[in-house]
């Protein structure tokens, strides 16, 4: 391990990383200030250990959708950022969920379980889908110099109502898997039309347990508890279902 790896592995621990997480990260590799991906990822597993699980959101909407609805496991990229492609394509062991727009990909104790039921929902962020499975297993929710309002789980809490702005269109995906087995599927699209998101509102209901601020290097970042999150946005969102929404 390099001395930036440790030195993200130690900053992520003083952040409440703890062994054994279940971690999410959400990611601006040029945020930290000069580690490469292979440094990034190499500090956070060993700030979880052995028995922790990393995940990456793999999300492909720019890439797979009603204009081009083929997703393929290996070959459809991710659109949010340098950290997430290179885990997925480069770090031995990863796995991938199967979904057109918003896939994750896991490595660790939990990685199978994390990713393996997507294929058996029709939304983006569903009841199997790995952003659920995470809360599940007490996991965490990290962000690395790219803010709080990248924060895809949010999606899988307003599925849980449905707010008026969430869903657009429906189309029919051809999917490939990792075996080269290919099937078709239906999933509905996130709409979020006339709306712009705003995440970042949690911090006004996390207490200073549940949403932690510190570095890792150079970066910005925000550390979430999911269990908390999912109950107090849940709660709002019934409360108040634009809440975490501004209209354009």
């Amino acid at each position: 391990m390099t001395e930036l790896a440790k030195r993200i592995e130690l900053d992520a621990a003083a952040l409440g990383i703890e062994k054994g997480d279940t971690l999410l990260v959400h990611s601006s590799l040029r945020s930290l200030g000069g580690a490469t991906a292979k440094e990034v990822v190499d500090g956070l597993l060993a700030a979880i250990g052995e028995e922790g699980t990393l995940v990456f959101p793999t999300l492909s909407y720019m890439n797979c959708n009603p204009n081009n609805p083929f997703f393929d496991y290996f070959e459809t990229k991710s659109n949010v950022g340098y950290l997430p492609e290179y885990f997925r394509t480069s770090v031995k062991g990863v796995v991938r969920s199967m979904c057109p727009t918003h896939s994750c990909a896991a490595l660790g104790k939990n990685a199978e379980y994390v990713v393996s039921g997507h294929r058996l929902d029709n939304t983006p962020c569903g009841a199997n889908s790995p952003f659920r499975r995470i809360k599940e297993l007490g996991g965490k929710i990290l962000f690395i110099g790219c803010g709080m309002n990248c924060n895809t789980s949010m999606h899988a809490i307003e599925e849980l109502s449905e707010p008026d702005y969430l869903f657009g269109g429906d189309c029919e995906y051809t999917f490939t898997d990792k075996d080269g087995s290919s099937y078709k599927a239906n999933c509905r699209s996130h709409g979020f039309k006339g709306v712009v998101q705003c995440y970042y509102r949690l911090a006004d209901l996390l207490n200073d347990d549940e949403l932690k601020k510190g570095n890792i290097l150079k970066a910005e970042c925000f550390l979430i508890k999911a269990v908390p999150m999912w109950e107090k946005a849940n709660e709002k969102y019934r409360e108040d279902p634009h809440y975490f929404i501004d209209f354009t």
